[in-house]
């Protein structure tokens, strides 16, 4: 409330009630600051002091900080609101009366803010005190919570549940239940343990997921309404609960609620599979798919059909698709990793629950890049993600390839860049590596190789990206809500204060500790401020008492560190140091001591490993877990066949879990197996070999007889037929149980109490002209089968027809692609005469028009049906026929799918060690209790008398005891107690007895089988060696070697040999002579086999043979000291030299290499002693070199030479092949201008007149040697000279070059500018010859020095020319001659004389003629020495 005042000066006194107005809003405004204030910094003003008292002691946690920041916010904005309000109000109502609002401080003020300061360190304390309490109940409650779930006893949270369901759905029993540790589950039912391995496959399914347990019963039948129980049990107690389950018989209407129309109209179609899942074998980065069928279109696909492996719901992405259509349901994996290994299962919806069937594909490991390397590791996950650092895990592979794993390579891939680098090597002890040094922010993705002996693996799968950061960054934010849709987000580092130098890092620790890395931890410094945090780490050997810095390539960001290069058996301690944009804090208080571990033991085998049957082509294993908590990644299982040394990997994914079903078995054949642990410490050793086991069927009991038929009736007896179980539960059916009922009464009663040991039943005491139904168990060792379904209603009324009565058990035996042999049993009753013959019938399965096979009947009881349709389905059915005609027709067939098995066992015939023949039949897959019956003809066994029958494991042998015609015929076989037909047929044919009888008699009279009949080898001394060779011979085998009808024997100059073990007869001749020549026969005896092969080495054989040694012996000989490995051989170069080379060998020091020519030595062959190379260089080959040329090589040890002829036809060759080099060499054409013309030329760097030739052609005409054309040759240059050249010599000149095979053209085009340019020059060319030929010269005549003695008269005379005729002077020393007195000069034409007469020494000097026309001028010089008497040595020698 604000009153009025009256204006007044500024400065008056206010009134007393405006000051209390103003003390009051003040007060109002300073308790909601300090509301606001104390809400915001409540959280952080604990944690930034240093010293607490006892009552301050807790910290609250980030949540706490969140929850307070959150609601002091929305409170203070509500506040603020109001406030603002309130203030904007009062300012109003001042201004309309014109009063200001002063603010002052007196002692009153400060006493009120006291008094509020006070009130909220008041309010402060409570506040405290109040979230104390409230976290000590929470931790009283959860402690309180942990006691009560540790070491409790199990009991039931939810029980079992009654169910009634109707026959053939599927019921789910489930429960809950809780104790610590988790307790184990056994079911019962009627208080009899459920083993779901006793019954048939998927009948139980029995999960423990959590507590959650179910126990699913499939396609349940009246035996399975029971009581059910479940038991549950641990160390503290043990708890049970149990239900009924009531199944109920479904009559069945044709009208109302449970019409078949109306089912569908309301649940849909009864969708079934009609194709069973197999197991899919496939290979690492290749695709696979699986696919089933069903028996009606699935609505809804994409909802109703889902795919799982391992219990997880596949979906279509990139590497696979799931796809429906035409009653087909698909799985492609387009690129297979060991990680798509598991258990496959596709599930439809139907109207009676779910149907599902299951599948194991195996991934085996791809063909290694380097033969020998392991497989590829598996399972790569990243771990404990930090800013900068992270934890890789992986699994080991399954399959070392027998060298054990040293090693692991780490690769990564940053981002979307698809290249991978190595990054890191991990010791093969370990399949956990820490990876540093990577970036905040990025994106990384990783592989692993696995590494042996051999090499590497290849890549595994790569891992899921993954992004660097603060993971706890994210989960220290909150996001709330408030007013109406409005959110905030609420962060620690909000609470954060404005600190410089952060705290010291506190609890440094070792987080992991392996063989070969150290991981540290410690706790971010509180406070640790805003700013970004950095941390340096510094470790110290315990005892060294100093500290090293720790250096790392990038700045560790994240409370995480790893340590790779510690050294084994020492100890550390270690501290941390945080910094920031303003400086580093205090180290942090030491660690413990932290040492290396030593290296991880793999985990101990899996006991009691034990092998039971399951199927035809699988095994079902169990084995007692190994208890070594988290550690264990799984189990691998490897088998191998009975007999053999290498174990073959199963799974290439470890198994969860202590059992596992193996496919893929070979029927008949025995398997151990065994199991190894995995663990991160790598695969463990393997467990003891279970004991062989035989792949067979497992045994249990069989399916219900089905399809019954009344065979003949009587006034009070009816016999009864049926049909045998479709599976026979693995074992032979001791016969059949049989149950009637009269139509008049509600009550089964059984007609027999002991086992029928056929299909048919004869049942007597009946009541003549009732209607009778009847039913039917089968039983083996295993117990009692099922109960068949009730037949149809028989009246007992005597036959009297004239018509025979059905015949029965019709069976289809041999069933291939396109035919089948039907057999049955003739009917019981034959009417009015006996039968006749049988009509067979046949229709494709769908329709119900029935066709005859034949067209007349046929008598026997059996027929082979040919030309039927392959990959279709028939049923039969048979009429016996008499005189009154056709009877009753048979029980039809089941459907018959006509295809050719691939591994259908056929008949095998063949003669055995002994001689016999026989027919054998091997059938891996028929039961223990099969037995085999022979037929001949099938008209029952064969003779005894005629044949043996011999049975072995899995096999039946017939065995002619004489052979004969009476012995060909039809045999078949067939295996009893078999669920599919195992039988086949042979025809034994007259020309197939013969070849029996022919191999038989070879055996009985065996000739040792030879392999290499006699060889003859000359060795490296000139030995010569006769060899043949046989089969392997027994240490008993003998040996008779005769000789020109003579037994021989070892002697000096010959040696004889028998290798038995080797087959192998030798005779060596040291020497062979001519003594040696002759026959040569081995008579080989080996018990009863016996052999003879003769070797004749006589005339021309001989003596080429004894040549051949001698040479051979003399070449040896020639190697014993230096010899030539190569041998004198010529090559031409590319610059036309002709190099003659050789190479010795086995030299030495002393030895000396010589070359000769025409036996003549020449010191221009060279020798290398290091390589032993001979070198001989022939720079221009010319007549001069033809001849003969020899190496020689000589030391103390002995000589060799070698001869090359340089004459005749290697002569041709050599000049033949620097013609082809000369050729190749050819330029291309130039042109040049002459004086007489143009010259055409190509320069070459060979040229032979006598081995090549050339051919000029001008505008394709060959051009010959003439007047104006000359053509010609040098030893390196090819021309055409065209004199005195017109227009008609323009266009294109082409030279043909050739040197025996090889031949050349080169053109050019003397046209245009280029014949312009040739003229130019030629003109330029030929007025030089004119002015060179008609300049004045001195041709000839004077010498150089001329000598002289006094007195003498001196006459020089020489030769000029020139045209004009030139003027004439001399010059001596430079000057002219004056004629006169005893000078001279006289011309004679072409001739100048000048004469000195009575020379003196003046008269010594350089004389010259110089001569001179319009055209040039020449001097002549002579020097002229003047000499006295008797001076003449002495000038002489002085010049």
């Amino acid at each position: 409330m604000t009153l009025p005042h009256s204006p007044g000066p500024a400065g008056e006194p206010q009134p007393p009630q405006t000051v209390e107005v103003h003390r009051l809003e003040r007060r109002q405004e300073e308790e909601q600051k300090e509301q606001r204030q104390h809400s915001l910094h409540m959280g952080s003003s604990v944690r930034r002091r240093t010293f607490r008292s006892s009552e301050e002691e807790y910290q609250f946690s980030a949540t706490d900080y969140a929850l307070a920041a959150a609601l002091a916010l929305t409170a203070t904005a509500e506040t603020s609101w109001e406030a603002q309000l309130r203030r904007r109000t009062s300012t109003v109502e001042l201004e309309e009366r014109g009063q200001k609002r002063v603010r002052f401080g007196n002692d009153l003020e400060r006493t009120d803010i006291a008094l509020l300061r006070t009130q909220w360190l008041l309010r402060q304390r409570r506040d405290r005190k109040a979230l104390r309490r409230r976290t000590e109940e929470k931790v009283r409650e959860a402690k309180e919570l942990r006691e009560l779930c540790s070491g409790r006893g199990p009991w039931f949270w939810i029980p079992l549940r009654s169910h009634a369901v109707w026959e053939h759905t599927t019921v789910l029993l489930t429960c809950t239940v809780q104790g610590s540790p988790p307790p184990q589950a056994t079911w019962y039912k009627n208080d009899t343990h459920i083993d779901p391995r006793l019954f048939p496959a998927g009948k139980y399914r029995i999960t423990n997921n959590y507590g959650l347990l179910t126990l699913e019963i499939r396609r349940c039948t009246m035996e399975d309404s029971a009581t059910y129980t479940v038991k549950v049990k641990n160390a503290y107690g043990q708890a049970s609960s149990y239900a009924k389950v009531l199944v109920r018989t479904y009559l069945g209407k044709d009208a109302g609620f449970d019409s078949e129309i109306f089912k569908r109209l309301m649940f849909g179609p009864s969708v079934e599979f009609t194709s069973v899942l197999k197991p899919v074998f496939a290979r690492e980065k290749e695709p696979f798919s699986l696919t089933c069928s069903f028996s009606e279109d699935v609505l809804d696909a994409e909802q109703s059909i889902q795919w799982f492996r391992d219990g997880r719901l596949m979906r279509s992405s990139e590497r696979q698709q799931v796809l429906y259509a035409d009653r087909q349901a698909s799985l492609k994996v387009f690129c297979a990793y060991k990680e798509d290994e598991g258990l496959y299962t596709v599930q439809v919806a139907s109207r009676f629950g779910p149907r599902e069937q299951s599948t194991y594909v195996f991934v085996r490991d791809a063909a290694a890049e380097k033969p020998g390397a392991p497989g590829s590791p598996l399972n790569v996950l990243c771990l404990d993600v930090n800013r900068d650092c992270l934890l890789l895990t992986w699994t080991p592979p399954s399959d070392t390839r027998g060298s054990p794993i040293i090693g692991y390579s780490i690769e990564l891939c940053q981002g979307e860049s698809g290249q991978w680098v190595p990054c890191h090597e991990a010791p093969g002890g370990t399949c956990r590596c820490p990876i540093r040094g990577l970036i905040e922010g990025q994106s990384y993705r990783f592989r692993v190789r696995a590494v042996n002996k051999a090499g590497s693996s290849l890549p595994s799968k790569a891992s899921g990206p993954v992004v660097m950061g603060d993971h706890d960054e994210a989960r220290g934010k909150t996001e709330i809500s408030f007013d109406l849709g409005n959110k905030i987000m609420v962060s620690a580092d909000d609470f954060e204060d404005l600190v410089t130098i952060p705290s010291p890092p506190t609890n440094v620790r070792a987080i992991e500790t392996r063989e070969a890395y150290v991981v540290l931890g410690w706790e971010e410094p509180r406070p640790r401020g805003r700013a970004p945090l950095t941390y340096s780490l510094e470790k110290s050997v315990i005892g060294s008492g100093t500290w090293e810095a720790i250096s790392t390539e990038t700045p560790v960001k994240s409370p995480r560190f790893a340590l790779l290069d510690l050294e084994k058996g020492k100890s550390y301690v270690f501290r941390v140091r945080a910094m920031n944009q303003y400086g580093m804090s205090d180290p942090s208080e030491p660690s413990e001591p932290i040492a290396l571990s030593g290296k991880p033991a793999t985990l101990p085998p899996p006991a009691q490993v034990q092998a039971f049957r399951d199927t035809q082509t699988s095994v079902s294993l169990t084995w007692d877990s190994v208890n070594e908590g988290p550690e264990l990644l799984g189990y691998y299982i490897y088998s191998r066949e009975a007999g053999s040394p290498e174990w073959q990997t199963v799974n290439n994914k470890p198994i969860q879990g202590n059992k596992f079903t193996v496919p893929g078995l070979r029927t008949g054949k025995e398997y151990e197996f065994c199991v190894r642990s995995v663990s991160e410490a790598g695969v463990g050793e393997s467990s003891v070999p279970t004991e062989p086991i035989r792949v067979k069927q497992a045994l249990a009991t069989p399916s219900a007889p089905y399809d019954f038929i009344l065979l003949n009736c009587g006034k009070n007896d009816m016999v009864i037929g049926w049909k045998p179980p479709k599976r026979r539960g693995g074992g032979r059916i001791l016969g059949y149980f049989l149950d009637q009922q009269d139509s008049e009464e509600l009550v089964w009663h059984p007609v027999n109490q002991q086992p029928v040991p056929t299909q048919v039943c004869k049942v007597s005491n009946l009541r003549e002209g009732h209607f009778y139904k009847f039913r039917a168990r089968a039983t083996n060792w295993a117990g009692v089968g099922k109960l068949s379904a009730p037949s149809s209603l028989f009246e007992c009324k005597e036959w009297t027809m004239p018509q025979p009565g059905p015949p029965y058990d019709v069976q289809a035996l041999e069933v291939r692609a396109t035919s089948l042999m039907l057999r049955w049993e003739p009917p019981l009753y034959t009417g009015a005469g006996p039968v006749t013959g049988y009509l067979v019938s046949v229709r494709e399965e769908g329709s119900e028009q029935w066709k005859p096979v034949t067209p007349d009947p046929v008598s026997g009881t059996h027929l082979r049906i040919s030309d039927l349709q392959p990959g279709k389905s028939y049923v039969f059915q048979v009429q016996a026929v008499n005189s009154a005609g056709p009877g009753q027709p048979s029980m039809p067939t089941d459907p018959i799918l006509l295809e050719d098995k691939p591994d259908a066992p056929e008949i095998k015939v063949g003669v055995d060690e002994e001689g016999f023949i026989y027919l054998a039949f091997e059938a891996p897959e028929a039961p223990d209790s099969s037995e085999f019956q022979w037929s001949k003809d099938y008209k029952g066994p064969p003779d005894p008398q005629r044949v043996k029958i011999q049975e072995e494991v899995n096999m039946s042998k017939v065995i002619l005891k004489d052979p004969g015609l009476e012995d060909l015929g039809t045999y078949s076989v067939v295996v009893t107690n078999a669920d599919e037909d195992i039988s086949a047929s042979h025809t034994l044919t007259e020309e197939e007895l013969d070849k029996l009888k022919k191999l038989s008699h070879e055996i009985r009279n065996p000739v040792i089988k030879l392999i290499s009949g006699w060889n003859i080898d000359i060795l490296e001394r000139g030995e010569v060696r006769l060899w043949l060779e046989v089969e392997k011979l027994s240490p008993a085998a003998e040996l008779h070697l005769i000789f020109n009808q003579k037994e021989i024997f070892s002697s000096p100059n010959r040696k004889i040999n028998f290798d038995r073990e080797k087959g192998l007869v030798e005779v060596t001749f040291q020497e062979l002579c001519e003594e040696d020549k002759g026959s040569y026969t081995a008579q080989l005896q080996d018990g009863k086999a016996k052999n003879q092969i003769t070797l004749a080495l006589v005339d021309d054989d001989f003596d080429k043979l004894l040549r051949k040694a001698d040479a051979k012996r003399r070449d040896w000989k020639r190697k014993q000291g230096p010899y030539f490995e190569e041998f004198l051989q010529w090559k031409v170069t590319e610059d036309c030299q002709v190099l003659l080379t050789c190479k010795v060998t086995n030299t030495k020091k002393e030895t000396r290499f010589q070359w000769f020519f025409q036996k003549k030595e020449t010191p221009d062959g060279q020798y290398d002693p290091q390589t032993g190379v001979g070198l001989l260089c022939i720079e221009e080959l010319s007549k001069e070199n033809t001849g003969t040329y020899r190496a020689v090589v000589s030391d103390d040890r002995g000589e060799d030479d070698t001869i090359l002829d340089f004459t005749g036809e290697a002569l041709d060759a050599v000049f033949t092949e620097l013609g082809r080099i000369g050729v190749l060499s050819a330029t291309p054409l130039k042109v040049q201008g002459t004086e007489e013309g143009i010259r055409i030329f190509s320069k070459v760097k060979y040229y032979n007149v006598e081995y090549m030739k050339t051919t000029w052609f001008h505008k394709e005409k060959r051009l010959e040697s003439g007047d104006r054309v000359r053509a010609g040759t040098t030893l390196d240059e090819i021309w055409l000279h065209i004199l005195d050249p017109k227009d008609s010599d323009k266009g294109k000149y082409t030279l043909e070059i050739a040197a025996g095979k090889e031949a050349r053209q080169l053109s050019t085009d003397l046209s245009g500018q280029a014949f312009e340019d040739a003229m130019a020059e030629h003109q330029r060319l030929k007025a030089l010859a004119i002015i060179e030929k008609n300049r004045a010269k001195v041709v000839r005549g004077l010498p150089d020095v001329a000598t002289i003695m006094e007195d003498k008269t001196l006459c020089l005379t020489c030769v000029i020319s020139g045209d004009p005729a030139p003027e004439i002077s001399w010059l001596k020393n430079d000057q002219p001659v004056a004629f006169l007195d005893r000078y001279h000069m006289e011309v004679r034409g072409s001739e100048v004389t000048i004469t000195i007469e009575k020379v003196n020494s003046e008269d010594s000097g350089r004389y010259g003629v110089f001569v001179k026309n319009k055209y040039g001028s020449e001097t002549g010089q002579v020097t002229i020495s003047v000499f006295k008497h008797g001076e003449e040595l002495e000038v002489l020698k002085d010049m």
